[in-house]
């Protein structure tokens, strides 16, 4: 017997309601009985109704993945009823290095410190502690330094569906990035 779209985007819903995190394509095709392109359609339509009715509530995509969350408007509202999530505030170092690595992916500490020019363990750490970055294995080189990546929960924290939405860094942007650079460090030489 052949299921109704409905019954489909039921199980969908109901998976990942349920997961409370987010599920392969892969795992909601194997759910609904249904090839990987079909089972991908199919969200992307759910995706598009949640987004053009009044509901809380919508589906996501990350990487090859989907998770059903809340609509950022509704955040206020969601803050009246539970204590307030604690919200992680990255310091200027731990951005650096997070920013680092979500372009040099998959990298090494050493990679990471030879761009700062500084010591990087306490970003890194902290950077592991919130899950915005996590081990991907370890580099087949003398030492076998641990390689780093960016996680979903960094995804989700910059409202990126893949790492490659992250913006272009054109020549300029880099020549005026390396100028604020010197400065600075010529800044910090003066005092």
């Amino acid at each position: 017997m052949e299921k109704s779209i409905s019954s489909m985007e039921a199980v969908i819903e109901a998976v990942l309601f349920t997961m409370g995190t987010s599920v392969e394509t892969d795992k909601l095709a194997l759910a609904i009985e249904q090839d990987a392109d079909t089972t991908r359609r199919l969200i992307r339509n759910m995706m598009d109704k949640y987004n053009s009715e009044d509901r809380g509530i919508k589906i996501i995509e990350l990487e090859d993945s989907f998770q059903l969350c809340t609509k950022a408007e509704y955040y206020e509202n969601i803050i009246r009823v539970v204590s307030q999530p604690k919200r992680h505030v990255l310091s200027e170092a731990a951005m650096e290095t997070l920013s680092i690595i979500a372009y040099k992916q998959p990298v090494t500490k050493l990679e990471i410190e030879r761009i700062r020019g500084v010591k990087s363990d306490y970003a890194v750490n902290k950077l592991l502690e919130y899950n915005l970055i996590k081990e991907l294995g370890r580099l087949d080189a003398p030492g076998r330094p641990i390689l780093f990546g960016t996680t979903e929960d960094f995804l989700r924290s910059f409202g990126l569906s893949s790492v490659e939405e992250l913006p272009n860094l054109s020549p300029e942007m880099i020549a005026d990035f390396k100028v604020e650079a010197e400065e600075e460090t010529q800044l910090s030489l003066d005092i």
